[in-house]
This record gives C-alpha cells, structure tokens and sequence, in this order.
C-alpha cells in the first residue's frame, strides 16, 4: 500500500469467466499486445483511476452499496468491433446486458472519489488487441468474428495497479438487487 497521499491506481472491471478468458488472453498475446501479460480478459466498469489510498476503505463502501443494488445478470459477448481510426483498439462486442453494464459503470463512477474527466463515452467491450501494427488488428479483428460467449455476470472486482505493471484484485463484489 502505497504512503498516505500518494496516489494508487486502480480500476473495477468483470472478469471474462473461463473457457472464454484464456482464450481472449491467448489472442491478445498472439497479436503481439504489450498489455497481454499484465492484464487479463475484463470488461471495465471505472478505467484506471488514481486515488488517495485513505480512501480505499470509503471506495469499498460506495461499491458494497452498488453492487446492494443490482441484481445478477447475462451478459453476451459477440463477434468484434473497433474504435479505430480514434484509437488502435479492436474488441470483442457486447451483444447483451449493455444497459446493465452502462448503470453499473455509472452507479460505480458516481463516488465523489472516482468521478474524473472521461476521454470517450463509456462503451462496454472487452479489449483484445491495442497498440499492436494494424495487420495485427485486423487479424484479431478476423479470427473473433464468429466468437460468442454468454454468462451470468454476479459481481465485479476491484483492482489495484502494482508496481510490477499487473492489475491486483483487492476485493470482489457480489450484486444482491
């Protein structure tokens, strides 16, 4: 834990469950993705945000009070999709539970703590290839076109970014609505 007034990052995303994680991961170290390593299949609910980490434990709280609100549900993973030419990032699509990640992102993102200026709207994806040559891109962009994966989405987890460049799961959440 970093010294009080010293910023720590961190991040709430949904974890891509298994078989479908590894096989995204293997994608993206396959296309060559420098983040591959570090950072595992997910579907961001609050990016990288830095924090005071003596609010940790009110963050914490904030996010038991969301996920009180919202009940379980399925999100459906479909084919890909790409932010580029604004970005050199291709995705594998959200087909269902879109709204359901846009109130939680919300609900999460409304702590005094966490709100910051956004760069882009939020759009629930799960990244799969970023800063690779655009041949890369496009290879991912192919090979997981056909690709679906369709799960029960009970919680979410926070993150903390160690010092070694990995994302750390600090705790999860359940949703109880």
């Amino acid at each position: 834990m970093p010294a009080p007034g010293t910023p720590t990052r961190i991040g709430v995303a949904i974890d891509v469950p298994e078989p479908w994680g590894a096989l995204l991961n293997e994608q993206r170290a396959r296309a060559g993705d420098p983040q591959a390593a570090y950072v595992p299949a997910h579907l961001t609910l609050l990016g990288p945000t830095e924090v005071d980490p003596e609010d940790l434990s009110r963050i914490e709280q904030h996010l038991l009070q969301v996920a009180a609100l919202f009940p379980p549900y399925v999100l459906h993973l479909r084919g890909t999709g790409t932010f580029r030419p604004v970005t050199e990032v291709v995705f594998v699509a959200v087909a269902a539970g879109i709204s359901e990640c846009e109130l939680l992102a919300a609900a999460i993102g409304a702590a005094p703590e966490l709100r910051r200026e956004a760069r882009f709207p939020y759009h629930p994806h799960v990244t799969v290839a970023q800063d690779v040559p655009p041949a890369a891109l496009d290879a991912v962009f192919d090979e997981l076109a056909d690709f679906s994966a369709r799960f029960r989405v009970d919680g979410f987890t926070l993150f903390l970014h160690g010092g070694d460049g990995r994302w750390q799961p600090r705790r999860d959440f359940k949703l109880a609505g």
